[in-house]
């Protein structure tokens, strides 16, 4: 970590044309995600989360955005990774 935090966030979304929409997680709480919380500068640390793909999403291709949020709203990290739904 590059900063200090007493928690951390998910927020996860579907980059579509340019748009960014919102996926729920089950789990958005990081420090419930595999985090040991409070989040210490300078330490490693492992995280662990799910994005469940429901029957009812449509075939389509998209890039998800991951990002890992401190308690401040900065970004711990984030990551984007092409996928494709198939239903």
């Amino acid at each position: 970590a590059e900063i200090e935090s007493q928690g951390s966030k998910a927020k996860v979304y579907g980059e579509m044309l340019h748009v960014d929409v919102p996926f729920p997680i089950p789990e958005p709480d990081g420090c419930k995600s595999g985090i040991q919380c409070p989040i210490e500068k300078g330490h490693s640390y492992s995280y662990l989360n799910k994005l469940p793909v429901k029957s009812e999403y449509p075939s389509i291709k998209l890039i998800v955005k991951w990002e890992l949020l401190d308690d401040q709203d900065q970004l711990l990290f984030c990551w984007k990774i092409p996928v494709q739904i198939t239903s």
